[in-house]
């Protein structure tokens, strides 16, 4: 009973660190699918506060709310930061400049981005 034991219980562990891999690295995919789409929810809510904002002449609360939902899709974007978007620039660059600079190929690029990774339904 102790052989047995004593061969059963390695065998055991070897299995769950292997199992514990294969879960991790799916976890993994879940985690940065959840990151891009909430990176590109955030995006498109920005974009739609922008483009309203632009529309009519906000109040000072009408700009609050920009600012507000570019601080959100920016901290979504730390975590994807230095993926890349084409054109030498990352995630993170092109992001800022799209935001910032009203860089209109900036935008495009993180629009693409979204395009990319499955999430084109959430920009404008």
């Amino acid at each position: 009973m102790v052989r047995v034991l004593k061969a059963v219980v390695p065998a055991l562990a070897l299995v769950a660190v292997t199992a514990g891999c294969s879960s991790s690295k799916g976890g993994d995919e879940q985690r940065l699918t959840a990151q891009r789409e909430n990176y590109c929810t955030q995006l498109g809510a920005w974009q739609k506060a922008r483009n309203a904002a632009g529309t009519d002449t906000p109040g000072p609360s009408g700009y609050d709310v920009v600012g507000a939902l570019a601080q959100d899709a920016f901290l979504a974007m730390r975590p994807l930061r230095d993926e890349t978007v084409g054109g030498g620039r990352t995630l993170a660059e092109a992001t800022v400049a799209a935001m910032n600079n009203s860089d209109s190929e900036a935008e495009g690029r993180v629009v693409q981005y979204c395009d990319d990774v499955g999430f084109e339904t959430l920009t404008r």
